[in-house]
Order: C-alpha cells, then structure tokens, then sequence
C-alpha cells in the first residue's frame, strides 16, 4: 500500500521542533505525501505556542508545494477525566485535532486503568480526530477497550512513525502497534499514519510503519491515509 497522507506533525512553533511550514511542506511534497497536518503542540506542552496561534490559523493557505495543507493541535491530555488543553469551541474550528499523552502534562505513575479511562473520556468528546501515539508502554492501556471506543466515537487511532525509531524513548512500541493493529482487523476500526516529524527530514517519513504494515498484513482499506477520500470524513474541512 502506498501512505500519501501525514496527519501528525510539527514545525518549529512547536518549541522543540526545527523547520517552518514551507520546509516541513517541501519535503512532505518530495516524499509523495498529497496531504500534510502540521499539528503544534498544545498550550500546556513547556516551550511551545499559545493559544492565539491556535486561533488564528485560517490566514495560512491550505495548498503549499502541490499539496494539501492541514492545519491544527496536538492536544495533551490532562488528566483522567480527558480534559485538554484548548477550548472545545478553538478545538472544533482546526481542521484536524490530535489528542496525546505527554509526560510532562498527564504525568507518570498512572494505572491500566486510568490511562484507559484518560483515552476512552478524551474519545467520548467527539470533536477529537485523532488518538496519537497510544503505543507508549510507559502509559499501559487496555487496547481492547481503546479499540471499541475509537469504533464507538468514529475516531482514529495512530500509527505513529517516531515511536519505531531506533532509540525511541517510547517503550514497546512495536508490539504495542502490533496488539492494535490485530484488534483494530477484529473489530474493522480505521487507523491513521503520523511521522511526528520534528524536523524536515522527517516530513511525510513512514520507513518503519510501512514496515510494520506490511509485515503483519495489515488490510488496506482500513488505512486511511492511503485515498484522501477515505481521510476526509474523519477532519473538519473538505480536502
């Protein structure tokens, strides 16, 4: 199968990140990608933008270097109960919104059972797009219940390239995918690709979840990031 859309990425706003929306646009465009989002990381994430950026990213034009532009957040998830960091009003004028757990917002120490319940009460707002990188071993999840939830709430759940990166600071990641993905057959639930590039290079870079995709036969169909028409249902704007 051939991935043409990257629906998690990050530019240098993003505080940790290295390369402007041309350039993260550019390089999605030389490694076949028809779409891109440029997700920057929410409010509570230490070093990135506010909430005004978040606000105003209409101004930006929606076709950079012959591709589709999508423009939105990765929100983090707080707590337990779901709650992100932007409001529910901004959340629902991006074209695309990602919800994540990050260590320095949601904290460590956390329970199979409240990571689940952190993921399933995020789910249930039905404004979020996307669950991003639920891999993380270090946030142990039940992935049967992740599973049905994102049927039940016409959510996507992530594949997401940065965790299966040699060295990654994720854990088990590659199996975590694997557990899904196997769930995600079993109960027909639609998957999205992510580079969570932080830089250029990384634009539109799928090297390891191609890999993984192919290696357990993961069906087609069920990507959507392979046909913009299967994408679109899923985002807050037609592409």
């Amino acid at each position: 199968m051939k991935i043409i859309a990257d629906t998690h990425a990050h530019t240098l706003v993003s505080g940790h990140a290295y390369s402007t929306i041309r350039e993260m646009a550019a390089a999605a465009a030389e490694k076949g990608m028809q779409a891109l989002a440029l997700t920057e990381h929410a409010p509570e994430m230490p070093g990135t933008c506010g909430l005004y950026y978040f606000q105003n990213l209409e101004v930006i034009p929606r076709e950079m270097s012959g591709i589709r532009m999508l423009f939105g957040a990765e929100l983090n998830i707080m707590d337990t109960e779901g709650r992100v960091d932007l409001p529910e009003k901004v959340i629902k004028g991006l074209d695309i919104a990602v919800a994540s757990i990050h260590l320095p917002c949601f904290g460590d120490g956390h329970t199979k059972d409240e990571v689940t319940k952190a993921y399933v009460e995020t789910m249930k707002k039905g404004y979020i797009t996307i669950i991003g990188h639920p891999d993380d071993g270090r946030y142990p999840v039940d992935y049967e219940v992740l599973v049905k939830t994102a049927k039940e709430t016409h959510t996507l759940l992530e594949l997401n390239n940065s965790s299966l990166r040699p060295g990654c600071f994720r854990k088990g990641a590659r199996e975590n995918m694997l557990a899904m993905l196997d769930l995600c057959r079993q109960y027909d639930v639609s998957v999205t690709t992510g580079s969570d590039a932080h830089v250029d290079a990384d634009s539109g870079n799928f090297c390891y979840v191609q890999e993984l995709l192919d290696f357990c036969a993961f069906p087609e169909e069920l990507v959507v990031t392979t046909d913009l028409k299967k994408l679109e249902p899923f985002l807050n704007c037609t592409l």
